[in-house]
């Protein structure tokens, strides 16, 4: 079962869920939370209370892949956690110029994992709405991921699709960069649904696939499997929970092991597309965002 968020006739935002044949049957509910809220407060998962909700009502006419999907959550705050994966480790390290053991190398083995804020609603997009290019770097990415949909107790509620987007020339020449590296405009899209958690069979065997396209031409493919994650989801959400505020609908990233060669870098106008299978794919052009001028 998938939850999605799609603009409806009226141009109002409609919540619904997805059945595993392609039935989408509408929810009263106004936002992924308050869907997390009304389960909570009647002592029940959210997929049974929406298959509560959808067992005597009609599926909508529309087909899935005709409607306007956005964000099927509106996150006040998005995490993400880095060198999760052994791939993340060499590409930090390649765009680091590090010799011997580096500070990614120490994190990897580390009892500690890396963990950062990557984004926040206003600067999150869904699929469908670009993701921007910062402007002072010359060397960006997409990181294609695995997303853990939380509530403010750390439980898992579901899993979604993120593009962790990166400047690796900027993380690459500090470290002490990174926020600069990961958060700005446009930074981050999520989506295109959230599968209920208990509709995963196998959370660590879920296949993530990444296509970039430059003038209608594929130019980039590349697949991984969360099987190679290093570390377990719960550790990784334990260590987000400490002494922190976390609210319901946080989304944590779980890092990448899809790293283009150094050679390549996003230019305006590409088209990315990160896929997972039960899912569904997060597609989203890619803009060089205008100049912001600052006010004196």
């Amino acid at each position: 079962m998938k939850i999605i968020c799609f603009q409806s006739a009226e141009s109002l935002e409609q919540m619904a869920a997805v059945t595993d044949s392609g039935e989408v049957y509408l929810l009263h509910q106004k936002s992924f939370q308050e869907l997390m809220k009304e389960a909570e407060n009647k002592n029940e998962t959210c997929l049974s209370l929406v298959q509560q909700t959808i067992k005597d009502s009609l599926p909508i006419e529309e087909k899935l892949e005709n409607l306007s999907l956005g964000l099927p959550i509106k996150p006040d705050e998005v995490w993400a956690a880095g060198v999760t994966y052994m791939r993340s480790r060499e590409a930090r390290n390649l765009e680091s110029k590090a010799t011997g053991e580096s500070f990614y190398d120490k994190v990897y083995e580390a009892d500690r994992p890396e963990i950062f804020l990557k984004s926040t609603f206003h600067r999150t997009v869904g699929p469908g709405t670009p993701v921007y290019i910062r402007t002072d770097s010359k060397w960006q990415i997409p990181e294609p991921e695995l997303g853990l949909v939380l509530n403010r107790t750390g439980d898992i509620i579901g899993y979604t699709v993120g593009n962790d987007m990166s400047s690796r020339d900027i993380e690459g020449e500090n470290p002490l960069y990174l926020p600069q590296a990961k958060i700005w405009k446009h930074s981050c899209s999520i989506g295109p649904s959230i599968r209920l958690a208990e509709t995963v069979e196998d959370p660590y065997n879920l296949l993530i696939s990444c296509r970039i396209y430059r003038e209608g031409t594929k130019v980039f493919e590349d697949h991984a499997n969360t099987s190679q994650l290093k570390r377990k989801y719960d550790e990784l959400v334990s260590y987000l929970l400490r002494d922190n505020v976390v609210f319901d609908g946080t989304v944590l990233l779980t890092g990448t092991c899809i790293v283009p060669d150094e050679d390549f870098t996003l230019l305006d106008g590409d088209v990315v597309e990160i896929e997972i299978p039960g899912i569904g794919v997060l597609r989203n052009p890619v803009q060089i965002q205008s100049s912001i001028k600052l006010v004196k």
